[in-house]
């Protein structure tokens, strides 16, 4: 526990200065988390992001993640985003031809799932950010405020399984004491801040967002048993690996875009 609350309070003051600035500092730091995570799924995979293949994806990635304010830097190559990304998966499915299919179909689908995966929830990790602080804030307590209460209550009176065969810890109790718990955090996040929302339609974002955070974990549990592994990385001691810490963002902000609170 020690171990796990030092990481906590190293991690938050790297990180949170960088979010509260935002700009290309957040941007930069947006692109290494994402490059780390993919890093974790390939090895999750036991296939080496060091490699033809690899960089491919990387790229991939880094162009998925693009961020509008700077895609004037496409037009200077008369390219666009997408037309660079096609050009990733045909190199990317050409490599399986050339290899003799040693790497193959299977493994060029995980590494473009995979890419996506990552991908799209850090792009509107920066569009949220891009929009307001607040909406950053909004995101991170929710996901702090669900993830407590599913322990508390789940622990204090939890007894219907959730989901046993992919995560046996987790209740349906807990679950809904999760989404209980983000709503009265969210609640009083917006007497206290200026976010743009009724209090009514924030509680059923809230809602929304609360249940599809704990689906993003669920997701990254559902990867971890299928490989077999106990976290997702090791690079943050006592919590994991990124996927293990932002499982639940890469499905919270993405969605929170789509409600058009801003």
């Amino acid at each position: 526990m020690k171990q796990r609350i030092l990481t906590g309070v190293i991690a938050a003051a790297l990180f949170l200065p960088i979010v509260y600035f935002g700009g290309l500092p957040f941007v930069i730091l947006t692109y290494l988390l994402a490059s780390i995570g993919l890093y974790e799924l390939f090895k999750m995979k036991k296939l080496t992001i060091f490699s033809p293949y690899g960089f491919l994806s990387l790229l991939f990635l880094w162009v998925l993640l693009f961020p509008p304010q700077y895609e004037k830097f496409f037009n200077e190559f008369y390219y666009s985003k997408t037309e660079l990304g096609i050009a990733c998966i045909l190199l990317l499915l050409a490599y399986t031809v050339i290899t003799k299919n040693r790497f193959t179909f299977e493994e060029a689908a995980f590494s473009l799932l995979s890419a996506i995966y990552v991908g799209i929830g850090f792009y509107f990790f920066m569009e949220v950010r891009e929009a307001g602080l607040v909406y950053i804030l909004y995101s991170l307590f929710l996901i702090w405020a669900t993830d407590s209460g599913a322990y508390f209550v789940g622990k204090a009176m939890g007894k219907k399984k959730l989901w046993p065969e992919i995560s046996p810890n987790k209740t349906v109790e807990g679950s809904i004491g999760g989404i209980v718990c983000a709503v009265l955090v969210a609640v009083i996040f917006s007497l206290l801040t200026e976010i743009n929302a009724t209090t009514f339609s924030l509680i059923g974002i809230t809602i929304v967002l609360s249940m599809f955070g704990q689906i993003g974990d669920l997701v990254q549990s559902a990867y971890k048993r299928h490989f077999g592994v106990k976290d997702s990385g090791n690079i943050l001691p006592g919590h994991g690996g990124i996927l293990d810490r932002f499982d639940s963002l890469l499905f919270v902000l993405p969605l929170l875009h789509f409600f058009h609170l801003w």
